[in-house]
């Protein structure tokens, strides 16, 4: 599959439709660590069963009380529904950089070169571009004249 070359137009009209998921994914992302969490606890308490590095075990044992056992399903649930999320993300064309703070790049060309067009949940549009080799860190805001330039 080849990967989509992204105008700077064509990427901003994805933005809307990207805020909301990418929003959910980030909430969905906070209630499975919560869920998690309490799991957690639970294992301190040894109610459930954890491996030798303390990690809660999510695979439901026949000897999970009933309760555990839904709670373990419906987090296995929650991840694999917020894993197709991503995925469906990336359908859209967007390259997933971090599910944290939902920063996604776009390939695209600058000056005739092939770029990041970058965006983080939370901007209004595409505003940013990196080299292909470079980051977050390294980004440099695309202005008026450069937008300019990539309408032509």
């Amino acid at each position: 599959m080849t990967a989509k070359i992204f105008t700077i137009e064509e990427a901003n009209a994805l933005v809307p439709e990207l805020t909301t998921r990418v929003g959910e994914l980030i909430e969905r992302a906070d209630a499975i660590e919560s869920r998690l969490e309490a799991l957690r606890a639970r294992a301190g308490k040894g109610s459930v069963s954890a491996s030798p590095d303390g990690e809660v075990l999510l695979e439901p044992s026949p000897s999970d009380e009933p309760t555990l056992r839904d709670e373990k399903l419906g987090i296995l649930e929650a991840i694999d529904a917020f894993e197709t999320g991503w995925h469906e993300v990336e359908a859209l064309g967007a390259v997933v950089k971090d599910t944290r703070s939902g920063l996604l790049d776009f390939y695209g060309h600058v000056a005739g070169k092939l770029v990041w067009l970058c965006w983080r949940h939370g901007e209004e549009s595409v505003a940013h571009y990196h080299d292909l080799d470079t980051g977050f860190s390294s980004r440099k805001p695309i202005d008026t004249a450069l937008r300019r330039s990539l309408l032509n």
